[in-house]
């Protein structure tokens, strides 16, 4: 008898916790999008306007296929929203900007490739099929609880719409009266709904910035004349060296940047003693905690470029770099770019280089540092021995140094330069630091490796300068970003150190006007400038 008494309640049982779920899922699940927006869980305890909407439309239709496609609908218009949430608050994280549906895919792609580099390919496919799997439950849930709960409200007649309509209506007074749950917290929500126009109204104004963009490209100020171009750097090795995450906060005092200080310093010392003499200062990066080109082509094209949408126009574009210049002014042009593994036609047809270093025709037979392929010390040691090493006609380089890329460990060392060979002596070191999953659970670790990564950056640059004289070296050395909010910290802003490094008094004569700072750590005091604006003033400086 009890057997039976059990077989018969559990039926029940099972159908009153779906109905719970259902209810649960269909106050909750929209409210998620607030939640991440807010970062507090508090805004999960609001009155969600979008279930009360959908279980009235599902109420007031008959057709029982109509129901199913609108419950689908409204579960997919969820989980976008959350999906838009979390990507709003990784993008706010990393490169300080909301996700743009109209600009943002690549990057995306980019995001994929860090993370695979970090945890290795098997688990970035994992991580992905579980997010979209995830996604699609999501979605099937959400819908189901939507079904479930205008089912329930239909079976209980006029009890089921009066309670229905008793939730509409307590919704609207409650946001009429503007009451919350909790301080910046409203009761009455519409938090997807107000995900997606914002994200609808962000991309609209990114349509009209391309645009307008576009228009900018259709002149350019630059007027300095071709016969004088750059003529106050006749038989000058100009060298555009960009280091990796190299922002504002690593020339900051912190508890993470003493050796960075370290580093600046003696190294600024042994500059000196050598010869040579630095001049610092401020730029704004288009671009924050990651796209590291946009910074690339806003300083060589002096033109703001801060969505991947403005990077394709402009390299679609014929407008003038500052590699361009360099070579119409007689100067061979290089570019060594060491995480790039496939070809980079760009670098031809827009920049104008000609010859391009790669991964793929390097040498470098040694082993990969998480995203960093070739430690820095390498790329100076091929540099050197392929482009500065023997006599050669001046040329104009953009070398760009990853060894301080995200996630910052584990990390290569200095050795003999003599020794650094086919890169192969590297081997032993990955195995020597931690790995990123060993980091990053923890912020105080992350900035630690960060501020160690920039340490080996800069070290490698000034052992370079010491190891291998070079008399007729301009150096410009500046960073393309800031490190991402996990280092950089709320409110940083987007200034990267900039220093120009030489040996012939004359260039820095030429500057003089710019009343950058002495020495190759910028202080607050130091002059800020947007980037874009570096080309022009560059040009017009070392041309006659």
């Amino acid at each position: 008898m009890n057997g039976g008494f059990e077989d018969q309640h559990r039926p029940r049982r099972g159908a009153r916790a779906a109905t719970v779920a259902a209810f649960a899922t269909l106050l909750i699940a929209p409210l998620v999008a607030g939640a991440l927006t807010m970062g507090t869980p508090a805004a999960l305890l609001s009155l969600p306007a979008e279930s009360i909407a959908v279980v009235l439309l599902l109420l007031a239709i008959p057709s029982r296929r109509l129901r199913w496609l609108i419950a689908a609908a409204f579960g997919v218009v969820i989980v976008v929203a959350m999906l838009v949430a979390a990507l709003d608050l990784g993008f706010e994280a990393t490169i300080d900007r909301a996700f743009s549906l109209t600009q943002d895919w690549p990057a995306i792609v980019s995001a994929y490739g860090v993370m695979r580099d970090a945890t290795g390919t098997g688990n970035a496919i994992l991580i992905v099929a579980l997010i979209v799997a995830l996604a699609v439950a999501a979605v099937i849930a959400v819908a189901r609880a939507a079904l479930r709960t205008e089912r329930i409200a239909s079976r209980s007649g006029r009890t089921g719409r009066i309670v229905a309509a008793t939730a509409a209506t307590s919704w609207i007074l409650c946001a009429l009266v503007g009451a919350q749950i909790w301080p910046g917290v409203p009761l009455a929500s519409a938090d997807s709904a107000r995900a997606l126009a914002a994200t609808s109204a962000q991309t609209a104004s990114s349509i009209r910035e391309q645009a307008a963009f576009e228009r900018a490209l259709s002149s350019d100020p630059l007027s300095v004349p071709a016969a004088g171009m750059l003529s106050r750097l006749q038989g000058k090795d100009v060298v555009v060296a960009f280091l990796e995450s190299y922002g504002a906060v690593a020339v900051q005092d912190s508890t993470f940047t003493e050796g960075i200080a370290r580093v600046l310093a003696e190294g600024g010392s042994q500059l000196s003693r050598d010869g040579y003499s630095a001049q610092s200062a401020f730029l704004t990066s288009p671009t924050f905690g990651g796209v590291s080109w946009l910074a690339h082509s806003t300083l060589q094209g002096g033109v703001w470029v801060d969505s991947q949408q403005k990077y394709d126009t402009l390299l679609a574009s014929d407008r003038m770099t500052l590699t361009r210049a360099f070579k119409d002014a007689g100067w061979r042009t290089v570019s060594v770019v060491p995480s790039n593994t496939e070809p980079w036609q760009q670098g031809r047809a827009f920049y104008g280089y000609d010859t391009m270093l790669d991964a793929s025709n390097m040498g470098y037979r040694g082993p990969t540092f998480s995203y960093a392929r070739i430690p820095d010390q390498y790329t100076w040691s091929h540099f050197y021995e392929q482009e500065l090493a023997a006599p050669h006609e001046p040329i104009m380089a953009e070398v760009d140094f990853v060894s301080s890329h995200t996630p910052w460990t584990p990390l290569p060392r200095l050795v003999p330069w003599a020794e650094v060979g086919d890169g192969s002596v590297f081997d032993p070191q990955p195995a020597e630091g931690l790995a990123p999953t060993q980091v990053w659970p923890d912020q105080q670790r992350v900035r630690n490796v960060y501020g160690q990564s920039v340490e080996y950056t800069l070290s490698a640059m000034f052992s370079f300068l010491h190891t291998h004289d070079q008399q007729d070296l301009v150096l410009i050395v500046l960073g393309d970003h800031q490190p991402a909010r996990i280092v950089s910290g709320e409110g940083a802003d987007h200034e990267v150190p900039i220093t120009i490094i030489a040996r012939d008094p004359a260039v820095f004569e030429q500057i003089a006007s710019w009343r950058w700072q002495t020495g190759v750590r910028p202080s607050s005091e130091a002059p800020i400038w947007r980037m874009d604006q570096f080309r022009d003033r560059f040009l017009q400086a070392f041309s006659g």
